[in-house]
């Protein structure tokens, strides 16, 4: 727990109290996998019917509709609204949370929002976090307790990072059965580019491509499974493109160079580049299935930060 002087204190996370800024998806299948594993959960959510919903079925002890100096005090302060909303809560944090506090966020960008967090007060304790899951709808009711069970939950240390809040972290992951992987923001946004990003541009291409009732009555699994991303909430994803520009530009044009190497092959007739090209594309598929599966084997363990580094043993 933060207190006015800077200071860290840590508790077992079943002695904590969560805030959870948005109850969205991600915010509200945190509190349902948070449920009887802490001490009490506030939801900050600007949506009267979400707010109702949320307490009506004991999703949450307490709710308000936004953050100010009054709202109560809580161990940990989970940012999971989009990401530019999750930027301005940053900024406003000194005004609202004048104390401090431990925050953590779950945006799917994070340069800008370490960066954000890079300049809070020195009363803040602040480590940025991407769980590598979620649905194409959106809305805590398509919130679900086991959604992060079994998936990557990537952690990106700040200026602000301690070892009190990276712990605190860690016991999260573990407690909603997520596998925590620790890496640097810049880097995430590299990698996140292409195998997250990317995917919902493709998928949102193909159902512009395809957008006709006509071609839609002979469509199966194959059109199902690629175009299901395109269901992502719009205003999640221009967050998202605008915040990782730079990235998803580089993914973008490496997938072209894909394409057009197939429509090139495509143009000259040429059987044998094509063959090769979409058995390099198979063998890559196996690889990565054999990866996932080993994967699985293996879940993470939660392991505490050094007291001094901050850093994870």
């Amino acid at each position: 727990m933060m207190s006015n002087d800077g200071d860290t204190t840590e508790k077992p996370l079943r002695e904590m109290r969560i805030g959870i800024v948005g109850l969205g998806l991600m915010g509200g299948s945190l509190a349902l996998a948070l449920r009887g594993r802490v001490a009490g959960l506030l939801a900050i959510e600007r949506r009267a019917n979400t707010r109702q919903m949320a307490l009506r079925e004991g999703i949450v002890d307490a709710a308000v509709e936004a953050l100010t100096p009054d709202t109560p005090a809580v161990d940990l302060l989970v940012l999971a609204t989009p990401v530019r909303a999750i930027l301005d809560t940053l900024n406003r944090l000194p005004a609202t949370r004048p104390g401090g506090c431990a925050v953590l966020d779950l945006g799917s960008t994070k340069r800008a929002i370490v960066a954000g967090m890079d300049g809070l007060p020195p009363e803040f304790a602040a480590i940025g976090g991407h769980p590598m899951c979620g649905k194409e709808s959106a809305g805590l009711a398509s919130a679900a307790a086991d959604l992060f069970r079994g998936q990557t939950f990537i952690l990106c240390p700040s200026h602000r990072t301690t070892a009190a809040v990276t712990n605190t972290a860690l016991a999260l992951v573990e407690a909603i059965g997520a596998r925590p992987v620790l890496l640097d923001a810049d880097a995430h946004d590299v990698v996140v580019a292409t195998v997250s990003h990317l995917p919902a541009l493709v998928s949102a291409a193909l159902m512009r491509t395809a957008a006709d009732e006509r071609l839609w009555d002979v469509s199966a699994s194959g059109f199902r499974d690629v175009s299901r991303l395109a269901g992502t909430d719009p205003r999640m994803m221009l967050d998202i493109l605008m915040t990782n520009r730079r990235a998803v530009l580089d993914a973008l044009e490496a997938y072209r160079a894909e394409l057009d190497g197939v429509r090139e092959a495509l143009l000259r007739e040429d059987e044998e580049a094509l063959m090769e090209w979409l058995a390099a594309a198979q063998v890559g598929y196996a690889g990565f299935r054999r990866f996932k599966s080993a994967e699985h084997l293996l879940p993470g363990v939660a392991r505490p930060a050094d007291p001094q580094t901050g850093e994870i043993a």
